[in-house]
């Protein structure tokens, strides 16, 4: 009984607390208390993120382990939130959800392993061929150096869609644990930059948004519509008034020719 008034006790001062307060707190208690609060908070938004994630992946890969792995995500972004930085928390714990997710996911290597090679064999080729010709490759001269059909082409695109999602979110540049840049970040927030960050991040960053910024113009669109914008395919689609495997498809062209492009830029080719 005792117990169970303690409890009662705990909660309710939990509750008269604003959240703000609550973060200065853990920082300096550590409660688990306070904790088990965040966690049940923002539980809804480990399964929001693992439904973004779950979209275009093969059926193997099933909902509720990704939600399994964003759970870790959340509690690691619970112990390392530091509020007095000038970010919500909301913010910062989508992109541990999210890393935490396709960190298991690639722990596990779910991409068949001829997808990642077919995947590698076009991003090389698009590299090589934008870097030759100083401009964005159509499809049919991509299709024209793979020795295929543009037909064959947009449906080896189609089959690798997929595997997209996830080589966005590789980390492009690492400083510390706390301190890392992905391509997805950069298009989730083309605009931000915590002022402390070190030089060398601010200029991987603008790299990756004039890149970006590079692409066609649909292209470019559904990156942003998709990544910062927070739509689904189907609701692009409808904003586009394309289908949604057409938007699939052009989501796959960009992110493939995007990687192309940092990756000619990281080698120093243009």
């Amino acid at each position: 009984m005792g117990n169970v008034l303690r409890n009662d006790t705990v909660n309710r001062s939990l509750e008269q607390k604003t959240e703000e307060e609550l973060w200065v707190d853990y920082r300096k208690t550590r409660d688990p208390k306070i904790r088990e609060n965040f966690i049940r908070q923002y539980a809804p938004l480990v399964k929001y993120v693992a439904g973004k994630v779950a979209i275009g992946m093969p059926s193997n890969v099933e909902f509720d382990d990704l939600v399994g792995y964003g759970a870790f995500g959340l509690m690691d972004a619970i112990d390392k939130f530091d509020p007095e930085k000038n970010v919500k928390f909301k913010t910062y714990a989508v992109t541990r959800i999210r890393g935490a997710i396709f960190d298991e996911l690639r722990s596990i290597d779910w991409v068949p392993r001829s997808v990642r090679q077919k995947t590698r064999e076009v991003e090389d080729t698009i590299g090589a061929l934008e870097a030759q010709l100083g401009r964005t490759a159509t499809d049919q001269e991509i299709a024209n150096s793979l020795g295929v059909s543009e037909a064959e082409y947009l449906k080896t695109i189609m089959k690798i869609s997929g595997t997209s999602i996830l080589s966005l979110n590789d980390v492009w540049f690492s400083g510390d644990e706390n301190d890392k840049v992905s391509i997805g970040d950069s298009i989730e927030a083309p605009s931000s930059l915590n002022p402390d960050v070190i030089v060398e991040k601010e200029e991987i960053r603008r790299v990756i948004v004039e890149a970006v910024q590079e692409l066609p113009d649909k292209e470019k669109k559904i990156l942003v519509l998709y990544y910062y914008e927070e739509l689904t395919l189907k609701e692009i689609g409808q904003v586009l008034e394309v289908t949604e495997s057409r938007v699939s498809q052009l989501h796959t062209k960009a992110i493939l020719r995007l990687r192309a492009k940092l990756t000619n830029i990281r080698k120093g080719i243009i």
